[in-house]
């Protein structure tokens, strides 16, 4: 090989090796709980309170939904519902229920699909499509927005910010290795501290566990002096 072509090699070697640490790069930032490259990524506040925040991602469905509410209830605790734009239209009574129990309603996409290398378009439409949705269900002003997956680059944090969304992500979340409620209810608390956000998964047929935890992590809460309150509430109680 002449020596022309050996730098050429090196090069396009070095090239290649700069793109893959790059996307790698991308790759993480965009999984980071707490960090955005555009705006700010919230997945906790300082407070001095014990006051957690408790979310829940997907659906609206009635089985997720009364087993929430019915949890909720019993502890007299509020929480965020960060509900799938496609599923509100289809039951929209739902989420006049969880309105009428006076918990929060954030938006959390209308396809649910990863929000990363995307155009611009699909960032506009999956925030604006969902929120005029919820609008249409009763939600008087969405304003908080949960990537699915807790997916984000540039490009949704930009559009967050045109329509006023703040961007919600979490410290604490289901844990995916727990083989029963109780397993499933002491890793969440095992993690909680005072400003945590928590993320839970109900709402499918595939989260039973979580469902029946979902008691067992609200009375373990009450129980270590903590106060359980939607995302909303928590973020006016920043310090």
């Amino acid at each position: 090989m002449s020596r022309r072509w050996r730098i050429v090699a090196v090069a396009g070697g070095t090239a290649l090796a700069l793109l893959a640490a790059t996307a790698v790069a991308l790759f993480q930032i965009s999984n980071a709980r707490c960090f955005s490259l555009v705006g700010e990524a919230i997945c906790r506040v300082e407070t001095a309170e014990r006051i957690v925040a408790l979310s829940f991602d997907d659906g609206p469905t009635r089985e997720g939904v009364g087993a929430a509410t019915a949890a909720l209830r019993e502890t007299g605790s509020h929480a965020t519902f960060f509900l799938i734009g496609r599923e509100v239209e289809e039951r929209r009574i739902l989420v006049r229920a969880l309105l009428a129990n006076g918990h929060e309603i954030g938006n959390h996409s209308f396809s649910h699909q990863r929000m990363i290398f995307r155009t611009p378009d699909f960032h506009e439409t999956e925030v604006v499509r969902t929120d005029a949705v919820l609008r249409a269900a009763g939600v008087p002003a969405p304003h908080l927005f949960r990537p699915p997956y807790g997916k984000k680059l540039v490009g949704l944090p930009n559009a967050l910010a045109r329509h006023d969304y703040r961007l919600i992500m979490w410290d604490v979340e289901d844990p995916s290795d727990a083989a029963t409620p109780s397993a499933y209810a002491e890793a969440i608390l095992r993690h909680v501290r005072p400003g945590s956000i928590i993320l839970m998964h109900v709402m499918y047929r595939s989260n039973r566990i979580a469902r029946e935890a979902l008691p067992l992590v609200l009375r373990g809460l009450r129980a270590r002096g903590y106060r359980v309150v939607s995302v909303g509430e928590l973020l006016r109680r920043r310090r």
